[in-house]
């Protein structure tokens, strides 16, 4: 009797991985970035990047103290290197261009923000991007000092000095906005 039931189990295991396989190599799971992710893809990369920030980000403070300038150095970071993804202070109400083209869409972090995150999230997903997303990995384009300076903005986007609230106002997520505005050819 556990031999059968051993036999079964095994049996079980072996279709699924030949079906999988099989639907791998049929092309039935869609490999380009405008198509939807299934419920099990979606459901499979939030619980893993969960868990992945619950065990791996950092827990304690964030070493870059919040003063004007440091946030000021945000928004100039945030400018440079995140709005062409993620937009500038207008949000979801004017994504740029590269953003429409994503699936998953990277959040439009001023109406999608993440002030709401520990800063050591933050320094987390910048630091090593995110899997199945088009989030890279900056820590080879930025020092900790800087990601921690983007973690802070982004913790206080929502609640910014009048100085810095202005610089952030005048942040454009694509150069050519107004051109791009006006759709594909």
């Amino acid at each position: 009797m556990f031999k059968s039931v051993v036999l079964g189990i095994a049996l079980t295991l072996a279709l699924g991985l030949i079906g999988a396989y099989v639907l791998v190599q049929s092309g039935y799971i869609p490999a380009n970035a405008d198509a939807r992710p299934s419920w099990l893809e979606t459901w499979m990369a939030r619980t893993s990047l969960r868990a992945t920030l619950k065990r791996e980000a950092p827990k304690g403070p964030n070493p870059v103290a919040l003063s004007d300038q440091s946030l000021l150095e945000g928004v100039h970071l945030f400018a440079q290197d995140c709005a062409f993804c993620h937009g500038d202070a207008r949000g979801a109400a004017a994504p740029p261009p590269i953003a429409k083209g994503f699936y998953q869409k990277p959040p439009q972090l001023a109406t999608d923000g993440v002030e709401d995150d520990p800063e050591g999230y933050s320094f987390w997903k910048i630091e090593h991007g995110i899997r199945l997303t088009g989030m890279p990995s900056f820590r080879y384009a930025l020092g900790d000092r800087q990601i921690w300076t983007l973690a802070l903005f982004l913790k206080h986007m929502d609640k910014l000095p009048p100085a810095v609230q202005q610089a952030w106002q005048q942040v454009q997520s694509w150069p050519l906005a107004s051109a791009s505005q006006a759709g594909p050819k």
